[in-house]
């Protein structure tokens, strides 16, 4: 009896947050590190069709670099970076289209429908959801790597109204008709953004922001815009938490309400983060903006 006492508690603590939040975006990032591991991958979406389940409207960006590195040199090309972004030419491109959109948009999509959700392949090859400008790095030409310059939120907005859960790889359509290879972190607020999302949740290979890196004990649970950017600017965030800091950063002045760094290791992490008290990442707030 007590048992069950506890988990209605549960249920009741999070039911204001299920409110709050009814029919509102929350855009996740998965990582590399998420999709290296299907039963964590699992895990995760399950937890994503439960937030669809309860009305709210997850977007799921995910990236792919690791398994593009590997399908490369399977193929017998070496990948080349310049200021930590792929130089893309054709055959990369082409591979970076099969890896993404192909092989891991469609797992994606297959473990939602597992966990009892629609998930729906959204990008800018098989529709007009992304769109991109060619990007330059320190004046080098990287090939085919843009940024996002625009999202349809229309398409996203009748997805989640008809119950599917968009799943966003990170190819996007030129204005000069070419696809463009954009790094996941930014591409991921870009898109939150744009569609006015809620939340913007990075799933990552650590607990959040840590004030010691490498000391899980010294998780930062709640950072204000400007204490973040100034850990980021003394190296305290840095590796890949920085370029996720960093886009956050980017989405909270583009007018995203909150931004969330959990493990993706943690079971059901993204659900205790969301619709529990205390959380169990790290929230990252706009100046002004309440907990």
């Amino acid at each position: 009896m007590q048992s069950a006492i506890e988990k209605a508690g549960v249920l009741l603590e999070a039911l204001p947050y299920i409110q709050r939040f009814r029919e509102r975006f929350v855009v996740i990032k998965l990582g590399g590190s998420v999709m290296d591991d299907r039963e964590t991958m699992a895990a995760v979406l399950t937890d994503v069709a439960f937030m669809e389940q309860v009305g709210m409207w997850p977007v799921v960006v995910h990236g792919g670099g690791p398994r593009i590195s590997a399908r490369m040199k399977e193929a017998g090309f070496e990948p080349t970076f310049v200021d930590g972004r792929r130089v893309t030419d054709a055959v990369t491109l082409e591979i970076a289209q099969k890896v993404l959109i192909d092989e891991i948009s469609a797992e994606i999509v297959e473990h939602l429908a597992a966990a009892g959700g629609h998930g729906i392949a959204l990008n800018g090859r098989g529709s007009d959801f992304l769109h991109a400008t060619k990007r330059l790095a320190g004046g080098h030409d990287l090939g085919f790597v843009g940024e996002v310059s625009r999202v349809e939120r229309e398409i996203a907005s009748r997805a989640s109204h008809g119950g599917l859960i968009p799943v966003v790889a990170p190819i996007a359509r030129g204005e000069d008709g070419n696809l463009y290879n954009v790094n996941a972190d930014s591409a991921a607020a870009r898109i939150a953004s744009e569609i006015g999302a809620e939340k913007l949740v990075f799933l990552s290979n650590v607990p959040g922001v840590l004030e010691r890196p490498g000391d899980d004990g010294s998780l930062l649970s709640t950072l204000r815009a400007e204490a973040a950017g100034e850990l980021v600017q003394r190296g305290v965030v840095a590796g890949g938490m920085q370029p996720k800091v960093e886009a956050g950063l980017e989405a909270l002045r583009a007018g995203v309400h909150t931004i969330h760094i959990v493990a993706a290791a943690l079971r059901h992490a993204l659900l205790l983060e969301i619709f529990t008290d205390t959380g169990v990442g790290t929230q990252i707030l706009a100046e002004g903006a309440d907990a």
